[in-house]
């Protein structure tokens, strides 16, 4: 190649503003490096000690670099593939934050064990990392490659109870739908491309402005692209896998696919639909409220007869993605305030729920089943409270972080012409008390269950032959699960009394993007 061609084609590179990224991925490979040391010691607690630190780097990097908007890896001639501002950088403290709790649940779990530590904790750097990328992508091509490499190590850390079975059912399930909508996004990137004649989100928002917005090709690609995010954050119809697998994976993974997995997915959203393809709102808005309605009927209701917790919180996941959506679809500042706001509280209220189920499958033989968690107000107060507030908050009680949440949400609905949306918000949040407020119920008043060892699992499976309870962490002490339900917690009640730090962030994620 010659040295001129060389010059054209050499992308300019800032290294500050990926340092995020790259110390997520550089975390990856010292955490696979230091997991093949043969020392007990360091493989059950140096490695998760350095997978936290590459977590806690990429926040404190992502501090450095807020109010410095920029364009990364950028060509001549195009916009940059990443683009690292507020809301990026917000997204990037979502996951991270998902990241460590997500280690800590981890650190006395049989999936380590299973996977060997250094690959267990490497595959979940790995995964935030794509998170950041798709969240950051403002190029079709960096976009898949986001999705790609979030996707991958997930569909292996759902599967690494190796001798549970249903935990192998869920990392097959995930691959095989996460495959299908990985396909269908790919996709409809492709005729976005065909319609837009360009891969960067400047070229497709151009080409839009200038007379394509209603071209049968870019509509069939923005329904297509729609579709397979709906896949990756839960949204009705295409959530089918999501109870089947966030049972059986490893509660801690399912932790982390709960909250990260949608806090990235619904990043990719905004930036996609809310710039690239902003001026063809008129379109997909219609169509993303009438999948909102869908999705918050279908996952309230379907909470209802749950007793496993775990599906409970699937079923409640995909109901609150439909609240999600009405903050993408007003396509502005209001609406991205609304959705990274909730999306930060959504961490909180599921982390502390997941915390409390993690520390009742190790402490009874009843796995996720509601009877774990029954009379332990009065035995385990510290974990009575936390799966209290998370639940009340759920529902969007005042109060609480979720009621602001929710409150910001409906808002948004109303300020972009959408009011009936926001009436189907309150309706879902008042079918879903019949759910939250059972668990409740069981915490409070009904007496404890027995606290015999299992010999199946949480939806009733027999465990593989092999599998020893002690093996998997039954009746140990539970400090780090324990002091992370707390402070998730904590975190629900003090953001609900006091959501004035916490919007000013979401609300400079919203003006990064440009928007009115």
């Amino acid at each position: 190649m010659s040295p001129i061609l060389a010059a054209v084609v050499k992308p300019s590179i800032d290294w500050a503003g990926a340092s995020p990224v790259l110390a997520l991925l550089g975390g990856a490979l010292i955490v696979l490096m230091a997991g093949l040391l043969r020392g007990r010691v360091i493989r059950e607690q140096v490695v998760p000690l350095l997978a936290i630190a590459a977590f806690g780097a990429a926040i404190g990097l992502g501090v450095w670099q807020w109010g410095h908007p920029k364009d990364l890896f950028v060509a001549q001639g195009s916009q940059g593939a990443l683009r690292m501002d507020e809301l990026t950088i917000m997204i990037t403290w979502i996951v991270s934050v998902a990241g460590i709790a997500t280690v800590l649940l981890s650190w006395r779990a049989l999936a380590p064990r299973e996977a060997a530590h250094g690959e267990y904790y490497a595959m979940l750097l790995v995964s935030v990392a794509g998170m950041v990328v798709l969240a950051a992508g403002q190029n079709l091509v960096t976009v898949f490659l986001g999705l790609e490499l979030l996707s991958v190590p997930l569909y292996v850390l759902c599967a690494t109870e190796m001798r549970r079975e249903r935990s192998l059912e869920s990392g097959l399930k995930y691959l095989i739908i996460g495959s299908v909508g990985s396909a269908t996004f790919l996709y409809g990137l492709a005729f976005l491309y065909g319609a837009a004649g360009d891969t960067d989100f400047r070229g497709i928002a151009n080409a839009v402005a200038g007379g394509t917005a209603h071209d049968a090709l870019l509509l069939t690609g923005i329904a297509l692209a729609i579709v397979g995010l709906g896949f990756k954050a839960s949204v009705a119809p295409f959530h089918q896998w999501t109870p089947d697998v966030y049972e059986g994976a490893p509660t801690p993974i399912t932790t982390f696919m709960a909250v990260a997995t949608k806090a990235a997915a619904f990043g990719a959203a905004i930036r996609l639909l809310d710039v690239a393809l902003i001026d063809a709102q008129a379109d997909w808005g219609p169509a993303l409220a009438a999948l909102a309605t869908v999705t918050i009927i279908v996952g309230n209701v379907g909470a209802i007869t749950q007793s496993s917790l775990k599906r409970l919180l699937a079923w409640s996941s995909v109901a609150q993605a439909g609240y999600l959506l009405a903050g993408v679809l007003v396509a502005s500042q209001t609406g991205v305030k609304a959705t990274v706001f909730y999306l930060a509280v959504y961490l909180m209220m599921n982390v502390a729920a997941f915390a409390v189920i993690i520390a009742r499958e190790r402490e009874t033989g009843l796995g996720d089943d509601i009877s774990a968690v029954a009379g332990i107000g009065l035995s385990r107060p510290l974990l009575a409270w936390p799966l209290t507030l998370s639940m009340l908050s759920l529902a969007g009680m005042p109060a609480t972080a979720g009621f602001i949440g929710k409150f910001a949400l409906i808002n948004a609905a109303s300020d972009g012409g959408y009011t009936w949306l926001g009436i189907i918000i309150v309706v879902g949040s008042m079918i879903s008390l019949a759910y939250y407020l059972k668990v409740v119920a069981a915490v409070w008043m009904r007496p404890a269950a027995g606290s015999e060892l299992a010999t199946s699992d949480a939806a009733g499976a027999p465990r593989l032959a092999g599998a020893d309870p002690a093996a998997e962490g039954l009746e140990r002490p539970q400090l780090e699960v324990t002091a992370v339900a707390v402070l998730a917690g904590a975190a629900v009640l003090f953001f609900g009394i006091i959501p004035s730090p916490l919007l000013n962030l979401a609300a400079d994620a919203g003006r990064s993007l440009g928007l009115l």
